[in-house]
């Protein structure tokens, strides 16, 4: 394929076989989808927070480390046993319907890039756990800064939050 000129693109000159011919980058967008909004992503972070990390966390602060100061002493052990099992729970509810309590009450659903589908299991792990990382190191941030609100761990697992439509909306 020869060198595209400016000059060529811009008089119209490019014929529809060279446009075919170049190459897409990356995942092509998912169609009649929107990109949840940051305002939505938070809001559902927080219902998440309450309805699964929460009693997670009270499980292992008083019943498996014995209180306050059992965690203290152990705050390594304790911290994997409250982001193992809420990686899990998470896991659990995105692998079945793509949502979690969260993500339902705002009408966010997680989807595989490629095909618009719920993403497989292994590739929903890996969210996850990317997705601790990201709220560890501020890697969430980055959301702010892309016209699609994504994130590192959704840029690496290729997958998105998009809305989704109720029945009778």
């Amino acid at each position: 394929m020869a060198k595209r000129r400016f000059r060529d693109v811009k008089q119209g000159r490019i014929s529809d076989s060279d446009k075919k011919k170049r190459k897409n980058i990356g995942p092509a967008p998912l169609p009649l989808c929107e990109n949840a909004d940051k305002s939505e992503r938070f809001k559902a972070f927080i219902t998440d927070t309450f309805m699964l990390l929460m009693p997670i966390m009270y499980i292992v602060f008083y019943l498996v480390m014995d209180g306050r100061e059992g965690f203290s002493q152990q705050k390594l052990l304790g911290w994997l046993y409250i982001v193992v099992p809420y990686i899990t729970v998470t896991m659990v509810f995105l692998a079945k319907t793509g949502q979690t309590p969260g993500m339902r009450a705002y009408d966010i659903k997680v989807v595989n890039l490629a095909d618009g589908k719920i993403p497989p299991p292994g590739r929903l792990f890996v969210r996850q756990a990317l997705g601790v990382a990201d709220f560890l190191f501020f890697g969430w941030v980055t959301m702010f800064f892309r016209r699609d609100h994504r994130t590192p761990h959704e840029i690496l697992t290729h997958t998105a939050l998009i809305r989704t439509q109720r029945p009778g909306q």
